[in-house]
């Protein structure tokens, strides 16, 4: 997403010059600014290769003709760059592709509708600007749900892009593997494979040469400990994704970032994959999605290997995941929360086959917040094994996810990502999960003593409050009094906050038992199963309170007789 101001101011200007320019269909514009950033990283790439190269001591071999570089045609005059792009760079682009690939199928009918000279100088100079080559993102991804958002249609039939960081946890998560078939039935911009091949390559690069920069993106990722089979299967077997984009837009788009990012061979194919039309079964190792919410289905097209009667998409898009895998595949599938809890018949028997009849892994529940501001829906990630058996299933409870939860997104310190990670690739050492127990136990012996402080501190400062109504004559020592206790209660409390924060922290994570599900109808939110202590509050005894009363009664049946003395 994009979350930088100065870059979304950027992209505003860019998108005012086209829709002013002529480009009034808001796709035509999108796609138009895909190509262009497209051929701007194509020569970022090329300059890369040359410094690596320089750094190397070795010749460079240039991948990229000298007449189809950013950095040579944009120096043109306006009408000479833009009679270069059409008749030379746009039939180039054709040719890129692997056959067979969807970017060679794809780009057989791409336009450049850019028209005016100007537009195209203003746009690429525009683009100069944005320095796309520093943008730790997937920028062309990131630009359709910009600029889609302008449109006032992002979410609807519950189609919004994944954030970037949410899907590299799930990548980290699922761990995939050189060998393993990955896919994405419903793949938009393709999230997932790009991070599933940047993961493999970041697994399978030498340690001295990766680094990684302040956000924990990695960079250099060569993949030098591959072997040539490995990056054959990559480049050739490894991904297959689908997404039923009838404009092509996000077909061109999303091969356009498969090829940007190392997959030369791109299979990124136009497919309705709840349709009968689409028959894969046990063809994948991993499926990693993000499937559409809320989405229309046409009944009458539904694969009739689905369960019947089902009309609501993410219900059928995990039972096609399950489907699609082959035995012992994973998936990491995001869902909205009422798949968790939904007691519609189809809900609870989808809930009951993933528990019943393959493992269910884990389930990560994440706030509201994630999809803003696109979306405030609740979602949760469902990570399974097909055809595995379910022994307890691993929760973890998700607060804070390194942005606010606000429309903006903006970083923010408060990020339980890496501990969910942490927790993941531990959850089996019983030394790890002892270790949490202990540190929990202890700082629950810490807190105690210090909740006890607090509710007497209570106790003082409300007894000091009646005081100070009742009492004139003590009035300043009862005032002098009240602010010592505030103030002891305010110390009380800053030694409570760091505990009481890494007890929340550590209780985030915690096992479920497959009967314990079973018993609540296979309902699987975690604040039904999360235990969470609640602080005891200070409540004034009935007895303290019935005395005041009296005490209080008394004053004023005493006031009341000075007052008839003096009207007498």
């Amino acid at each position: 997403m994009l979350t930088d101001p100065k870059l979304k101011s950027q992209v505003d200007q860019l998108w005012n010059k086209l829709w002013s320019g002529g480009l009034t269909n808001p796709l035509d514009a999108i796609e138009q600014l895909s190509y262009l950033i497209f051929f701007k990283r194509l020569d970022d790439q090329e300059q890369q290769a040359e410094k690596h190269a320089r750094l190397a001591g070795v010749a460079h071999s240039p991948r990229l003709p000298e007449a189809m570089r950013w950095s040579v045609w944009t120096h043109y005059t306006a009408d000479a760059m833009l009679e270069h792009v059409r008749a030379t760079i746009f039939p180039w682009l054709r040719t890129l592709g692997a056959a067979g690939s969807s970017f060679e199928r794809y780009m057989q009918n791409a336009e450049f509708k850019i028209n005016k000279p100007s537009l195209l100088v203003e746009a690429c100079k525009l683009i100069d600007q944005m320095q796309i080559a520093s943008q730790n993102q997937d920028v062309q991804g990131d630009l359709y749900e910009y600029l889609l958002s302008k449109l006032n249609t992002a979410g609807r039939n519950g189609q919004f892009r994944t954030p970037r960081h949410i899907i590299r946890m799930m990548v980290q998560m699922i761990d995939p593997k050189p060998y393993e078939r990955m896919g994405d039935l419903a793949a938009g911009t393709c999230g997932f494979p790009v991070n599933v091949y940047q993961y493999i390559l970041e697994q399978h690069t030498s340690p001295e040469i990766l680094t990684y920069d302040e956000e924990g993106m990695p960079h250099n990722l060569i993949g030098d400990r591959l072997t040539a089979a490995q990056r054959t299967f990559l480049q050739t077997k490894a991904f297959r994704a689908y997404d039923n984009d009838s404009g092509m837009a996000m077909l061109r788009i999303g091969s356009m970032n498969l090829m940007l990012h190392g997959i030369e061979h791109p299979a990124f194919f136009y497919m309705d994959t709840l349709a009968k039309a689409y028959q894969e079964s046990g063809a994948y190792d991993v499926l990693l999605m993000n499937p559409p919410f809320k989405g229309a289905v046409d009944k009458d097209d539904v694969s009739p290997t689905l369960p019947g009667g089902v009309t609501k998409s993410e219900l059928l898009f995990v039972h096609l995941i399950l489907r699609a895998l082959d035995m012992g595949g994973r998936a990491g599938v995001i869902v909205p929360d009422g798949v968790l809890f939904g007691s519609s018949n189809a809900h609870v028997a989808l809930r009951k086959k993933l528990v019943e009849e393959h493992r269910l892994d884990g389930v990560v529940s994440m706030p509201g917040g994630v999809f803003k501001p696109y979306a405030g829906v609740s979602t949760a990630v469902l990570f399974f094994t097909k055809g595995a058996t379910t022994g307890r299933i691993w929760f973890y409870d998700m607060a804070h996810d390194g942005f606010s939860l606000d429309d903006k997104r903006q970083p923010t310190a408060q990020n339980d990502i890496p501990d969910i990670l942490a927790c993941w690739r531990s959850r089996h050492d019983a030394a790890f999960g002892e270790q949490r127990a202990a540190r929990l136990a202890h700082l629950h012996d810490e807190v105690a003593p210090l909740k006890a402080a607090r509710l007497a501190l209570e106790a003082t400062l409300h007894r000091l409050r009646f005081a100070s109504v009742i009492d004139g004559d003590g009035e300043a020592q009862i005032h002098r009094d009240l602010q010592g206790a505030q103030a002891e209660l305010a110390q009380v409390q800053a030694q409570i906050a760091p505990l009481h924060g890494e007890i929340e922290q550590l209780s985030r994570q915690f096992w479920v038992s497959k009967a314990q599900v079973r018993a609540n109808g296979y309902d699987l939110t975690a604040s039904r199963y999360r235990q969470v202590v609640q602080d005891e509050a200070f409540y004034e005894a009935p007895g303290v309170t019935i005395e005041r009363l009296l005490e209080l009664e008394q004053i004023i049946s005493q006031e009341l007789r000075q007052l008839g003395d003096i009207v007498k």
